[in-house]
């Protein structure tokens, strides 16, 4: 079992070793690691048995068909499926080691260490700085926000584009840099991964390669999770890539489960499960 030392202001540095379960990764840094894990909402297992590495300041894509599980485990990477009546977690979510969900844990500070930009832009209906401060002041981060508020907007490439209406409202802000500003209030606070549900989903092409550009750029200081249904995005963006499918069972209920876990460029020119070729090659999906 993973340490129940839950102290989450620290970033040790930990090995990693090649999982059992995710085909073809090779050692590297990780900030993370799944083991064993699976995802319940109440007795019906959503998600069976995943085991792997997230590996750090590189972004991890999660590819599959829909109901696969993807997005469920990558909530269950910040706890964010908690509020769910009846949702619970068994393994082990290990972030530098520690045990995310041991009992010690507080979930508000590992959002705070692992925060998440959702598939739809949600802005505070708040003026374009406040939407960025919001989570600075309800840290307690001191200092001069306007710094702080500049440094995150400029993180997001969006800091050009606003300077000088940072007091108007965020709604009126275009769909791509609504999101942006949705990164820019995610960095703010200074987590070490971000996890990106669809990010680009409800995106114009234009706006979705501004994204897709930032999620580069940003991997110079964060660590990365993208769950996409784009596989051209994910082999765009990604260093690695977990695919998932989704298994029917006796009782004809579906169950998300990891079939491979390789580097990216692997995976999408030599994959080493079948199931993973018929995806890619669109035979299912």
């Amino acid at each position: 079992m993973a340490s129940n030392d839950t102290n989450l202001t620290t970033r040790p540095s930990v090995a990693v070793h090649t999982p059992g379960t995710a085909t073809g990764a090779e050692s590297a840094a990780s900030v993370m690691r799944l083991r064993d894990v699976s995802v319940y909402y109440g007795s019906y297992e959503a998600v069976r048995g995943t085991s792997m590495p997230i590996q750090q300041n590189q972004v991890t894509a999660m590819i599959g068909p829909s109901g696969c599980g993807k997005s469920t485990v990558l909530r269950a990477l910040n706890r964010m499926n908690d509020p769910i009546p009846g949702a619970r977690v068994s393994g082990d979510v290990l972030f530098h080691g520690q045990n995310l969900y041991a009992r010690d844990v507080d979930p508000i500070q590992v959002r705070r260490r692992i925060g998440m930009v959702f598939q739809k832009p949600n802005p505070f209906p708040k003026s374009i700085y406040d939407n960025v401060a919001y989570g600075l002041r309800i840290n307690g981060i001191k200092g001069r926000l306007d710094d702080h508020v500049e440094e995150a907007l400029t993180q997001a490439a969006l800091w050009d584009e606003v300077k000088d209406k940072l007091r108007k409202s965020a709604l009126a802000l275009s769909g791509g840099q609504q999101q942006r500003l949705c990164i820019a209030r995610t960095i703010a606070v200074k987590p070490e991964v971000i996890l990106m549900d669809e990010p680009c989903s409800a995106l114009d092409p234009i706006a979705t390669a501004k994204i897709e550009d930032l999620i580069f750029e940003l991997t110079n200081d964060y660590t990365i999770v993208i769950v996409t249904h784009n596989m051209q995005q994910a082999a765009r963006v990604s260093h690695y890539t977990a695919f998932f499918t989704a298994e029917v069972d006796e009782q004809q209920e579906r169950h998300g489960r990891l079939v491979e876990f390789s580097q990216t460029g692997k995976l999408f020119t030599n994959p080493a499960d079948k199931r993973t070729e018929d995806y890619i090659t669109g035979r299912f999906g």
